[in-house]
């Protein structure tokens, strides 16, 4: 299945019901008075996010979603039946947000959560709530009023805990299969990514992250260059980036450290927060080195490419040094989350009667 992440929605909710003017004719009752149901609700929009999931491709062709509209109300007090609301399954982790005004409407970002996008129209009043002693017969009654009409955003945003940023042919995709069951593809030629890889990485029976592998970036991808920088968005959420770099390159006039410090400059320019992010560098590779070359190289690498938190150096190819840099990562995502309260919470609602 193709990989879609962006979409544009119209949704458009159903109109309430008319309310209605009638009287009671019935034989035996002179003077029946008002009888006019009021019309029904009209169905509204809920979008549900479900992990079972993982692109937009359902929204890529189908752009308009109208819910039903309300029935009128009839005569004998009979009110009209209110219209079937609708629903928009969408993956975890989808931004929805108003074309027009960029505002967030939701931010599905757990399985199960429920949002209203567009509310379906009130039920017009029929004329038995215009009586009064001094109006034994109204003929008012009033139009249901038009359900809710918006033009939406849709972006997914993936969940996952680290995302791997480098250059094509760095290695990320190597370094997900030789981590996680993910088979993202690989190939002895030159080529990148067409779209994000999710992959599980099992520290222990018990403990375990979600590692996203995005289209490689290259130089001037903030103008628009390549494919990476329309996937950017998908790092946003991590709470690491591990930059994997060739320290190998077969271009023997390649300098890896240069060619870093442009995809951190394109990332600075994409999004500040981003490029804030805690960022580790991982060096790729070292196996294609002769031993007596890895410390020299690494050294060079280091000092071009400036600070940075933590280093390792690997061979995704053959998993040297992919255990080690695993556990860390695991130790690092378990010192970041914020620790669990064992008090139990107290809501101000519950003590007032």
């Amino acid at each position: 299945m193709k990989f879609f992440d962006e979409a544009r929605i119209e949704v458009i909710a159903g109109d309430g019901g008319n309310g209605v003017a009638t009287f009671r004719r019935e034989k035996y009752v002179p003077k029946g008075g008002p009888s006019g149901g009021d019309g029904g609700r009209g169905g509204s929009i809920y979008a549900l996010a479900d992990r079972n999931l993982n692109t937009l491709i359902d929204y890529r062709y189908t752009r308009i979603f109208r819910a039903e509209r309300g029935q009128n109300g009839g005569s004998s007090d009979c009110y009209g039946r209110g219209g079937e609301d609708m629903e928009l399954r969408m993956p975890v982790g989808t931004v929805i947000s108003d074309l027009h005004t960029g505002e967030l409407i939701a931010d599905l970002d757990r399985h199960g959560m429920t949002t209203l996008i567009a509310q379906g129209g009130q039920g017009g009043l029929g004329n038995i709530h215009f009586k009064s002693s001094v109006n034994r017969a109204p003929k008012q009654c009033t139009p249901g009023t038009p359900g809710q009409r918006r033009e939406l955003k849709l972006e997914l945003k993936v969940l996952a805990d680290v995302g791997l940023l480098g250059l094509p042919n760095a290695g990320k995709s190597t370094f997900i299969r030789a981590v996680s069951s993910a088979r993202p593809k690989v190939a002895d030629y030159p080529f990148t990514t067409l779209h994000p890889n999710l992959g599980v990485v099992r520290a222990d029976a018990n403990r375990s992250f979600v590692v996203a592998d995005i289209p490689g970036l290259i130089e001037g991808a903030a103008d628009g260059a390549g494919l990476g920088r329309q996937f950017l968005r998908h790092l946003q959420r991590t709470c690491l980036l591990l930059h994997i770099v060739d320290i190998a390159p077969f271009d023997p006039a390649a300098d890896p450290a240069r060619d870093a410090r442009a995809i951190l400059e394109e990332l600075r320019k994409y999004d500040p927060a981003l490029h804030a992010k805690p960022r580790w560098l991982v060096a790729n590779k070292i196996d294609l080195l002769p031993e007596a070359e890895r410390a020299a190289r690494l050294a060079a690498l280091l000092e071009g490419y400036g600070p940075v938190e933590r280093h390792f150096a690997i061979s995704a190819i053959d998993g040297a040094g992919c255990r080690e840099l695993t556990f860390a990562i695991m130790a690092h995502i378990e010192a970041s989350k914020p620790a669990v309260s064992t008090q139990p919470e107290t809501h101000d609602d519950e003590t007032q009667h």
